[in-house]
């Protein structure tokens, strides 16, 4: 395993992020695992040097923080030997104030989620989106004081567009308080669409960039047939895929042809070489990689050590068309 700095923090990251969508103890769609079926993939993460774990209090009715925090306790020897993300924005409750960035939800969201993981601390606490129903220097204040309080030690922030993550961040700067140091952005071999101004964004003001969805949901990893109907459960049960497939079908399909030859000629499954494309883009810290099988666990792995040619990747990318930027809300 690779490790590098998380942006401007004193955070050391493995170059795999475990997503932990994909486990809870009250599932909430058919491919989701529980504990028992969940702990053999995340012991093969940490045996193979992973140390960094993201989830959310949205997932799985907040029982996936709760595994989380079960599993990496009983995993790892010392609470400071991995890095345990969480997000907050997203409702995790029937009333207007269990949503949102309002210093009363986050103050409120921060605890709950620090009870369910059986930690006194989060290492990065996230903003799930952007929230254009609060100040924007009410939002940063509060998190700022979570960071003076002990209750996180770094700042992130997931899918927005880039004017409002340099909002956000200028808030921050100008009350003399903690900004951001991670963007975790929807981008792959079929969404690239980051590449336009969040990334070099990112990468002008040394902010860590963590892309999720790395595989497009399961598409570059195989999860369609060559026709593009679904070969798996999750492929199976997706509608958020399928109603994007639907809208780029065939140019995405290409860029999936494309993954397909270059692992064929490298005997490698596809997941790797779309997953070490990744791997190689400017500013890209760690992919949040979900795995459901063990198998998904050894691909992410083996990625960190493939090296793909100028011409390989040049035959990834030369397929891609602009898409709608979608995941912002």
């Amino acid at each position: 395993m690779k490790y590098a700095q998380l942006g401007s923090s004193d955070l050391t990251v493995s170059a795999i992020c475990l997503g932990m969508m994909s486990y809870g103890d009250t599932p909430a769609r058919e491919w989701q695992l529980r504990e028992d079926a969940a702990e053999p993939i995340v012991r093969r993460a940490v045996e193979a040097g992973v140390t960094f774990f993201d989830t959310a209090d949205t997932y799985a009715g907040g029982t996936s923080e709760e595994l989380t925090g079960r599993l990496l306790a009983r995993l790892f020897a010392h609470r400071e030997d991995y890095v345990l993300a969480t997000k907050v924005y997203f409702p995790t409750g029937p009333g207007p104030d269990d949503r949102g960035l309002s210093r009363r939800h986050i103050m409120a969201a921060i605890d709950a989620s620090l009870t369910r993981l059986g930690t006194d601390y989060v290492d990065l606490y996230q903003i799930h989106r952007f929230d254009p129903d609060t100040p924007v220097e009410e939002t940063m204040t509060a998190l700022d004081d979570l960071v003076r309080a002990g209750k996180v030690r770094a700042l992130g922030a997931s899918s927005m567009y880039a004017w409002q993550f340099a909002k956000a961040q200028y808030a921050a700067k100008a009350a003399g308080g903690a900004a951001f140091v991670s963007m975790q952005s929807h981008y792959n071999l079929v969404y690239r669409e980051e590449e336009r101004e969040m990334i070099p964004q990112c990468l002008d003001q040394g902010v860590a960039v963590l892309p999720y969805s790395p595989l497009a949901r399961g598409l570059l990893a195989g999860n369609r047939t060559l026709g593009g109907e679904p070969a798996t459960l999750r492929s199976g049960a997706d509608p958020l895929a399928a109603s994007r497939l639907a809208a780029h079908g065939e140019a995405d399909l290409d860029v999936v042809d494309a993954v397909r030859e270059v692992a064929a000629e490298r005997d490698v499954p596809p997941a790797r070489v779309a997953l070490a494309w990744l791997l190689g883009r400017p500013g890209v810290t760690a992919p949040v990689v979900g795995a459901t099988k063990p198998r998904h666990m050894d691909d992410a792995i083996a990625a960190v050590d493939l090296l793909l040619t100028a011409d390989e990747i040049r035959r990834l990318e030369a397929p891609y068309r602009p898409h709608p930027v979608v995941g912002h809300s």
